[in-house]
């Protein structure tokens, strides 16, 4: 399964061009504007095993690097700065990784 199977194209593309820019990466908007915050919890666990690069059932931070990328490959890398702010806004435990509930959490919050 690829994410264009749960979020539409035009969609991802649109959430894309919103951050192009160095350091305008905003989860909650990207979130928002994929659609990622309208799907069912199933979908989201789908969506968390596809970003979940090495299945280790965590995102780490050099996963969270590369999140564009898996949307569209040659999508920007974050930003040292959006990562480490990405990873503090989800990782509620404080264990340096984001596990499925701490990002279904993140996105439908």
């Amino acid at each position: 399964m690829s994410l264009t199977d749960i979020l539409s194209s035009s969609d991802i593309a649109a959430a894309l061009r919103d951050c192009q820019a160095p350091d305008s990466f905003s989860p909650k908007k990207f979130f928002q504007i994929s659609g990622m915050s309208k799907k069912s919890s199933s979908q989201l666990k789908e969506i968390f095993r596809i970003l979940d690069n090495d299945q280790s059932g965590f995102i780490e931070e050099d996963e969270l690097k590369y999140f564009l990328q898996r949307f569209e490959y040659g999508a920007r890398v974050l930003t040292t700065s959006e990562t480490k702010t990405f990873l503090a806004a989800a990782d509620h435990d404080g264990d340096g990784k984001i596990g499925a509930e701490e990002f279904q959490e993140m996105v439908q919050s």
